[in-house]
């Protein structure tokens, strides 16, 4: 079984990120810049944007965070929205989700200028995705196809089944996975909740990516021998014995399944720095395009 390490890989791309932007201002180039909305005080968003700031220092580029209350309007949000456009200074830039119920998180991502949506939800990257066109990639899918890609495991006509069906993860990553591409040209089935005898498909599965948000969803029996599994979840279980009183677990039952895999990712260190460099990749993808 190996393990794969995506704060390693992860460190990797960072530094050839930083190797990039140093001959872009080596030729007079600018910056890149990147800048972050957070609204209200989730925990889970705090941490995840306080990733990406410190992120954006590693790789060399500038960052804003901008913060509002969770009572702000939405209308306040689609004005700062379209400030950001209109900066020819912020190449891209994201607004961190989960968002208050008052405001419509389809609104706001539609909102964002296609060319700055280096988190690439918007429904023009998403589309552009799906055909196989050039854009912006979902930061998560992104970094799962790198990993699967820098420990050259093969997906050509694998059985991949995606567990999730949602718009960050699910669908765009077995989009991917099905892509004429390598990693991809698998064929790929997804399950969700409305799917009968899961576990009967995940044992025919050679490559699992698990995005429920379901701890411990996927045991043992439910996975055949030399198996990949890729552990997308990270939800906060109670950890009285941990200084924050919480730790991280993933979908996938690590300490059982790990010993039948031939590849798998830890929660936490596997799937998640990769989503943050996936979007510096986004973020220098984007300032190049305008230099």
């Amino acid at each position: 079984m190996t393990l794969i390490d995506g704060k390693k890989i992860s460190d990797q791309i960072k530094a050839e990120i930083a190797a990039q932007v140093e001959q872009m201002l080596a030729e007079g180039k600018k910056r890149p810049h990147l800048a972050a909305i957070l609204v209200g005080h989730d925990g889970g968003s705090e941490t995840y944007v306080a990733h990406k700031v410190k992120a954006c220092e590693q790789c060399g580029f500038k960052s804003t965070l901008i913060r509002f209350e969770d009572n702000i309007t939405e209308q306040t949000l689609l004005d700062r929205i379209a400030a950001l456009n209109a900066d020819p200074d912020i190449d891209g830039f994201i607004v961190q989700l989960p968002l208050p119920r008052h405001i419509s998180e389809q609104k706001i991502i539609e909102a964002i200028d296609p060319a700055k949506d280096v988190d690439g939800f918007h429904p023009q990257n998403v589309g552009r995705m799906a055909i196989g066109l050039p854009c912006f990639l979902s930061a998560t899918p992104a970094g799962i196809i790198e990993l699967l890609s820098r420990y050259n495991i093969d997906t050509r006509g694998k059985h991949c089944v995606v567990l999730g069906r949602s718009n960050i993860v699910g669908k765009p990553v077995a989009t991917l996975m099905m892509q004429k591409a390598a990693p991809g040209n698998a064929t790929v089935t997804v399950c969700h909740s409305a799917t009968p005898n899961i576990a009967e498909i995940t044992r025919q599965a050679d490559i699992i990516i698990a995005a429920l948000g379901q701890p411990g969803f996927v045991t043992a029996d439910m996975v055949k021998d030399q198996a990949v599994i890729i552990d997308v979840g990270t939800t906060r279980v109670p950890d009285p014995t941990r200084k924050s009183g919480f730790r991280l677990r993933g979908d996938v039952d690590f300490d059982n399944v790990a010993p039948r895999c031939s590849y798998i990712t830890p929660v936490p260190g596997g799937v998640g720095p990769m989503t943050i460099v996936s979007l510096m990749k986004n973020t220098l993808q984007a300032a190049q395009a305008k230099n």
